[in-house]
């Protein structure tokens, strides 16, 4: 299947998933997940309409981009973030969707104070309390919202989390109306949050999630792999 058969296919996907869910296919954004492909078919996935790219690693996203993405296009930080790549992050992504820890927001903030702006984060969570996944606990969660909302250097948009791999997605509903309940418990106790992202959900299991209120899925391999 040729690359925009792969796109087509994957956005026909999420239009039937949010009208299941009675919401406008034009609310959930499609981050296409670029980190194992290189330069040039990120270029072609732009021509052909995608404006999301997610990468996780900074400085191999720093050299992929020497030559920026057209004005319109946005990169996502989706993979873990040390402290001492902050600085490189700020100035390359759109939006970094994995602070999960009180030291990565004091960086952040300090980097946002540097620059004069407010750098756009989401907070991580594990929500499924997996030892081995990214993200801070649930618990934590209202803490470190506090100390980002603190910060007029850091503008948080939302939450994120990675949820397990199954082999049904169906048993995952439960961990994509965690992430949801808690943005709604946090909206509650900080109306001044905008909190209007939920970025969940991936190529095996993106429909479930948007039915389970996502805003944003990152979704590799069912764009990129032409296997």
């Amino acid at each position: 299947m040729a690359l925009a058969q792969r796109i087509a296919a994957v956005r026909a996907g999420i239009s039937r998933a949010a009208e299941r869910a009675g919401r406008d296919p034009g609310s959930v954004t499609l981050v296409a997940v670029s980190k194992t492909v290189d330069r040039a078919t990120v270029d072609d996935a732009y021509r052909l309409g995608l404006r999301h790219f997610g990468e996780n690693r900074v400085f191999d996203a720093v050299e992929k981009y020497a030559a920026p993405l057209p004005a319109d296009a946005a990169l996502h930080l989706i993979g873990q973030l040390q402290t001492n790549k902050v600085k490189a992050a700020a100035g390359l992504f759109r939006l970094i969707e994995s602070v999960d820890r009180p030291s990565l927001v004091a960086a952040l903030a300090k980097e946002g104070t540097r620059l004069g702006q407010s750098i756009p984060i989401l907070l991580q969570v594990n929500v499924a309390g997996e030892d081995q996944k990214a993200g801070c606990p649930i618990a934590d969660a209202a803490p470190l919202v506090e100390a980002i909302l603190a910060s007029p250097a850091l503008a948080l948009r939302g939450l994120m989390a990675i949820a397990p791999l199954v082999s049904d997605p169906e048993d995952l509903r439960p961990v994509f109306r965690g992430l949801r309940d808690l943005r709604d418990r946090l909206r509650d106790r900080h109306p001044e949050a905008t909190l209007d992202i939920l970025s969940m959900g991936m190529s095996n299991d993106y429909a479930v999630a948007i039915e389970e209120g996502a805003t944003h899925v990152r979704v590799g391999r069912a764009v990129f792999d032409a296997r």
